[in-house]
């Protein structure tokens, strides 16, 4: 096996290895999208929780609840943003243009600013 054969083996080597971390990256990027999702789902309930029990004697407890849901949609946001930064963090972009690491952060902000926002609204709005 001459040096040229070699070289050709260990480029299209590094090209695999490349592709694949190009595969993981996008992965990362639907993993935290179905999290995301899932938060929202959770945040969801809550507020479909405090709507439809709002009637319910003693209140707080519907709101509880209903809280419960929101903190846990905000907690999963939250751990999905710093396991897909993390990953991102390790990994390089060969041959695709990926999210940028910090748009994890806004989306996972934005979702919990929100979610605290409708806490507030359960407990001192209604």
């Amino acid at each position: 096996m001459g040096n040229e054969e070699k070289s050709v083996r260990t480029d299209l080597a590094e090209d695999r290895t490349d592709l694949a971390e190009d595969r993981t990256l996008l992965a990362n990027e639907r993993t935290f999208s179905g999290w995301a999702r899932t938060a929202t789902a959770c945040i969801g309930i809550g507020l479909g929780f405090s709507a439809l029990f709002k009637p319910v004697e003693p209140t707080w407890v519907a709101k509880a609840i209903a809280t419960l849901f929101i903190l846990v949609g905000i907690f999963l946001v939250i751990a999905a943003e710093r396991r897909a930064r993390g990953l991102h963090e390790r990994l390089t972009a060969h041959h695709i243009a990926g999210v940028s690491p910090i748009n994890f952060r806004v989306r996972a902000v934005a979702i919990s600013v929100a979610a605290v926002a409708l806490i507030v609204a359960i407990w001192w709005l209604t």
